[in-house]
């Protein structure tokens, strides 16, 4: 049986192997939805962020730093291709998106994880 770790692992990568063709291809071929341009943005790296944060749950520093220089380093690729242009405004959607998705992930690991174990008490003395 395959892990929830594991599963998550697979669909990170994929969903930036996504992120990356639906980034870079030209215009023309670029996959659009009925949403409006930002909500796709925020959703792609949103789901990116959840399943990095479930897939790798002890390297959140890693995740942090790779979904904000993730998304900065592809906004500033799209200005290599003729077609496409990179924006500041852009990508600052796609780093709340990943971010929210690691953030709200995180916060459910913790809870689950108290509500196993118990809360912990913090000794002040």
């Amino acid at each position: 049986m395959v892990s929830a770790t594991r599963m998550a692992r697979w669909g990170a990568w994929l969903a930036v192997a996504f992120i990356v063709l639906a980034t870079l291809a030209p215009i023309g071929l670029r996959p659009t939805t009925a949403a409006p341009v930002n909500l796709e943005r925020f959703g792609a790296y949103f789901v990116v962020g959840i399943l990095f944060t479930i897939g790798y749950p002890d390297r959140r520093r890693w995740i942090l730093l790779g979904l904000c220089l993730g998304a900065i380093f592809l906004e500033a690729s799209q200005n290599l291709i003729p077609t496409r242009h990179g924006r500041v405004p852009d990508a600052l959607v796609k780093i709340v998106g990943g971010v929210t998705g690691f953030s709200i992930a995180t916060g459910l690991e913790l809870a689950l994880r108290q509500r196993r174990t118990g809360p912990k008490l913090i000794n002040r003395s």
